[in-house]
């Protein structure tokens, strides 16, 4: 009998290897990619999670296939395909930012279709709550995969969650990027997005916080948007005129060993913390979001903030679990802001 709690959460985009640069010139293999480090994230959070691309039969695809049923992360597609994994070079800048190159072409985690992913979807029924994509899956040139796939899930009234987590240093087009991006924003009812992500995507305004609430009220049918700033902390925004917003950021600086998958572990905390909330809501989860009220936001963005920060103190992509992060959140009490 299997141990997988019921799947809430399906999760479609990259998994691949991070190729992360060392002090002595080498470089140390560790599994990644945007999506799969979310699908970890949350299913080490307790959340049932099913990660929808396939993986290769090559010796990553094995241990990336490995690791996602250590973490307790179900996978649609268990039988692996010839294609490759996905690479990624990382060169960490002096400040522990990732700096990304990726090899993408003929690889497994893109041999998927939008059928295939809203077939591995209906499987779950009504007990699928939500489903994410986001950074590399918003490729302009597999816009033919996700974008449909968004536009039938949102349709059958499963919330939609769009990290725009956005890597022009390796798109070949970037106008037809940024449309691509701003098309799955569109189909969002969470928009997750860093302060970089809006220089990226050119949102007008001076600061991050009046371009994140330019970029929520350009997207009217999104009701949440987390904004991101590294360690100034984080943004929660509703939307509407004269709605709400929460800012919470550690109130001591943190050891930072490097932020690779920082951004996914705040996004799996925010997410974990909405579902553990939903539980006993009547509503489909797309309304309950859209009916958050202060003390909820605030809740879910200070386990986020506390997931992240666990993450920061780890190499490469170690998510925390939810007593983790629950722990740090209480022995580590974050600055909190309503304006």
């Amino acid at each position: 009998m299997s141990t997988y709690s019921p799947v809430q959460v399906a999760i479609a985009g990259e998994a691949l290897i991070d190729l992360i640069g060392r002090a002595d010139g080498n470089y140390e293999p560790c599994l990644g990619g945007a999506l799969y480090n979310l699908a970890r994230a949350l299913a080490r959070q307790g959340v049932g999670t099913q990660y929808l691309n396939p993986l290769s039969r090559d010796r990553w695809g094995r241990e990336l296939a490995a690791q996602l049923a250590a973490d307790g992360v179900q996978l649609a597609l268990p039988t692996p395909v010839g294609e490759v994994t996905s690479l990624a070079v990382v060169n960490l800048t002096e400040h522990g930012h990732p700096d990304y190159a990726f090899y993408r072409e003929g690889v497994a985690d893109r041999t998927v279709s939008a059928a295939g992913l809203n077939a591995a979807c209906a499987a779950h029924g009504g007990v699928l709550q939500l489903v994410c994509t986001g950074a590399l899956a918003l490729d302009a040139r597999d816009a033919a995969i996700y974008l449909p796939w968004l536009q039938a899930q949102r349709a059958a009234g499963r919330c939609v969650v769009v990290d725009a987590n956005l890597r022009p240093s390796v798109m070949p087009d970037l106008p037809a990027y940024r449309a691509q991006v701003q098309a799955a924003l569109a189909e969002a009812h969470i928009i997750k997005a860093s302060d970089e992500d809006l220089d990226h995507l050119q949102v007008p305004g001076t600061e991050p916080l009046e371009r994140a609430r330019h970029l929520l009220a350009a997207n009217p049918r999104a009701s949440l948007m987390a904004l991101t700033l590294g360690g100034e902390g984080a943004w929660l925004l509703q939307q509407g005129e004269g709605a709400a917003q929460w800012f919470a950021r550690e109130a001591q600086p943190l050891a930072v060993v490097d932020t690779v998958g920082a951004g996914d572990s705040f996004l799996a905390g925010l997410l974990a913390d909405l579902l553990k909330q939903y539980a006993n809501a009547p509503a489909g989860f797309a309304a309950f979001v859209a009916g958050l009220s202060a003390e909820q936001c605030q809740q879910a963005l200070r386990h986020a903030l506390a997931s992240a920060s666990l993450c920061v103190q780890e190499r490469g992509c170690v998510p925390p679990d939810w007593q983790a992060a629950q722990d740090w959140a209480v022995q580590h009490p974050a600055l909190c802001q309503r304006p």
